[in-house]
């Protein structure tokens, strides 16, 4: 199944669940579908998500380094997966805006 964040700052994202729910736990959010985050509640909800994308990857490189397979390393890396929400997260923060979501 896929999730689609909306806001008017941005165009629309679409993410399979699982990976939106992962996303939406790192925001800090309770993993809900449908939900929304209000306009004043985005600039804290991205600060966490970049928080966690930034553990999660300093973790990641700790675990690839010695002894790692290449299927490890070929998998996409939870700084790309979030790259679209942060982006959506911080046009939505400057234009005082809220993110929705909701199942496809």
């Amino acid at each position: 199944m896929a999730i689609i964040f909306s806001s008017n700052a941005t165009g629309n994202i679409i993410m399979f669940s699982d990976v939106a729910e992962q996303m939406l736990k790192m925001m800090g959010h309770s993993g809900t579908i449908p939900s929304a985050i209000a306009a004043k509640d985005v600039a804290a909800a991205l600060a966490r998500l970049k928080a966690a994308v930034e553990l999660s990857n300093n973790q990641k490189t700790v675990e690839i380094g010695v002894g790692a397979n290449i299927e490890d390393v070929s998998k996409v890396s939870i700084v790309n997966r979030a790259f679209p929400l942060i982006k959506m997260l911080t046009r939505a923060a400057e234009e005082d805006c809220g993110v929705i979501w909701r199942k496809q």
